[in-house]
């Protein structure tokens, strides 16, 4: 029970050190990040978050959550998430470009959005062009990513080019190449993958920012409330319907 108690601990540990290396390193890139998007947002644009495979999660995460933005909108791309199956679906769909035009089309991504991309490995070929054709398009173009995942492997869009190539603001997780953290004694590979958490709350801070940044331009921004407290439901319908015209995921 001891060792295995141990291996708990080194998990935490290590996903603790990953945090402070964001909140030591990233913070100006966060805040530049944030000032972006506010400013996109206060002009009258409108938020997109995107993840690749399990940075899906990741990207939801921010979408209709108490205390969290409600005008971060979610784009999806057929089978790329967990519940798709078989489940290894998600790795393929991930890997393809001319995905991605059909859901920037679907989601009408225009000049003056911001659209956020997450992929740790960041070589994929559809948050890639998600993120090309974006800022193609105008939008203001945020990646979240780890920089040494992305170069440790050749890209596998057809440009040669990673997400880190194509974003106006490269957040760095600092998610060790392969993501998992620890060695263990009797298992041939690492453990513990880390990007979960760290990718989490690298998408917290930039969203916090970003409501930071909304009230510094005197924009009041839309923020959920639990809608298990006193007047949360209430008061998420009202803001729900004020800000209907740049929220697209009740539809």
């Amino acid at each position: 029970m001891a060792e295995t108690a141990e291996l708990g601990a080194r998990y935490l540990d290590a996903a603790i050190a990953l945090l402070e290396g964001l909140r030591d390193r990233e913070l100006p890139a966060v805040d530049d990040a944030a000032d972006g998007i506010a400013r996109a947002l206060a002009a009258g644009g409108r938020l997109f978050v995107f993840g690749g495979g399990h940075s899906a999660l990741n990207a939801q995460d921010v979408v209709y959550r108490a205390g969290g933005l409600i005008l971060a909108n979610p784009l999806i791309a057929p089978g790329n998430d967990l519940s798709v199956r078989p489940i290894t679906t998600s790795s393929a769909v991930e890997k393809l470009p001319e995905l991605a035009a059909p859901v920037l089309d679907g989601a009408g991504v225009r000049a003056g959005d911001a659209l956020v991309v997450l992929s740790l490995s960041g070589r994929n070929g559809l948050p890639v062009e998600l993120a090309r054709l974006g800022r193609d398009r105008g939008a203001l173009v945020v990646g979240v990513t780890s920089v040494a995942a992305s170069t440790a492997e050749p890209s596998r869009h057809p440009s040669g080019t990673r997400l880190l190539d194509n974003c106006d603001v490269v957040l760095d997780a600092g998610v060790p190449v392969g993501d998992a953290a620890l060695a263990v004694d009797g298992v041939p590979q690492k453990i513990g993958p880390t990007s979960g958490v760290v990718c989490s709350a690298l998408m917290q801070a930039l969203m916090v920012s970003v409501i930071g940044h909304m009230v510094a331009l005197g924009v009041e921004p839309p923020v959920f409330m639990s809608a298990n407290i006193a007047g949360g439901p209430e008061w998420n319908d009202r803001m729900l319907a004020e800000n209907a015209d740049r929220v697209f995921y009740l539809r």
